[in-house]
């Protein structure tokens, strides 16, 4: 009778053991976006320091954008924040909007942290019920996501990003652009 238990015991605990064995083995911050060379989707979210002012997606059209899904509690979103601002100051004059998403926290805590980390160069948005969240397949944060300037998402950046890595897709994209203008 013993026998059986310890077969199905490890009938059951194999599969387990084998799933997490894998699940070791990769990396998630390689994992491939499934929004990679697609249209971004749409998004119309308040903007967390002015709730009567609204930030729509298809409002830049034909521009860079650069959206940032953050949270209070987040210690990597501290790693990144100020390589963020800076990447916003700088890129900002070239026409590269970049926007912060609040995901699973309050306007209040959003707004203390903004502060106790010296201010933010770029707006926060508020998504009450995490919609954009869930539309963009976020898996945690921070995450980062790339819009080229026909819209299509083409960078996701899981965990924090920095300003080189920023550089490093911004420049060419800002190039292209202005190739194609002259």
């Amino acid at each position: 009778m013993n026998w059986r238990r310890a077969a199905v015991g490890a009938a059951v605990a194999l599969p387990v053991i084998a799933l997490l064995a894998y699940g070791m083995t990769q990396n998630p911050n390689e994992r491939p976006s499934t929004l990679g060379g697609r249209p971004a989707p749409e998004f119309a979210l308040p903007v967390m320091d002015a709730p009567a002012d609204t930030a729509r997606l298809w409002e830049h059209a034909g521009e860079l954008v650069v959206l940032n899904f953050w949270a209070s509690w987040c210690l990597e979103c501290r790693r990144e924040h100020g390589e963020l601002s800076r990447a916003a100051e700088q890129y900002g004059p070239q026409g590269v909007n970049f926007y912060g998403v609040l995901y699973g926290d309050t306007p209040e805590n959003g707004r203390a942290w903004i502060d106790e980390m010296g201010g933010q160069s770029y707006p926060s948005l508020l998504d009450a019920g995490s919609r954009t969240a869930i539309d963009y397949g976020l898996l945690g944060v921070p995450e980062t996501f790339i819009i080229d300037r026909s819209g299509t998402v083409v960078h996701k950046q899981l965990g924090p990003i920095s300003l080189a890595q920023l550089s490093a897709i911004l420049d060419p994209l800002l190039a292209a652009s202005a190739g194609a203008t002259e």
